[in-house]
């Protein structure tokens, strides 16, 4: 009689281990579907051509600081950014952009002209931005000269 109860017996470790390795090929087909579908957005859209041109680039940021630096700096009370020039460019013609670049989402970029008060300085308003890590790039040019600087800033 013992051996008929050993057949009859019921073991559940075969379809726990069965069920433990159908979760688990879920799990990873699942985590492969969501990295698949992860939207991977380029830091640029033409960094290889960025790339050629990066001597210039250095040129550009070895022209502003010799000419003196930029100063970008972020005031959380006032919500805004002061980007003051050099006095040493005071009485140029000075045309530019200010870029707001935001390296997590590049639909948040904006692009502002560059005009500057007599105090050869520029406020721009912050309380329309993202909270987080922004990039102010300030790009000019006077007589003829391009210059370049930029700052990593943290709004609050």
């Amino acid at each position: 009689m013992k051996t008929a109860d050993k057949n009859n017996s019921f073991t559940l470790w075969p379809y726990a281990i069965v069920v433990c390795m159908v979760l688990f090929m879920g799990y990873i087909a699942m985590f492969v579907y969501r990295a698949m579908n992860q939207d991977v957005d380029l830091v640029s859209t033409n960094y290889y051509e960025q790339e050629i041109k990066y001597q210039d680039h250095i040129n550009k940021v070895g022209r502003t600081k010799a000419a003196g630096d930029v100063a970008i700096n972020y005031n959380a009370e006032n919500n805004s950014i002061l980007v003051q020039l050099p006095q040493s460019l005071k009485g140029q013609a000075i045309l530019g952009t200010v870029n707001l670049f935001r390296p997590s989402d590049d639909k948040l970029d904006q692009e502002l002209p560059l005009q500057l008060g007599r105090d050869m300085s520029q406020l721009v308003e912050t309380a329309e931005l993202e909270k987080g890590l922004w990039k102010v790039r300030v790009n000019f040019t006077a007589q003829d000269e391009a210059y370049f600087a930029e700052q990593t800033i943290t709004i609050q």
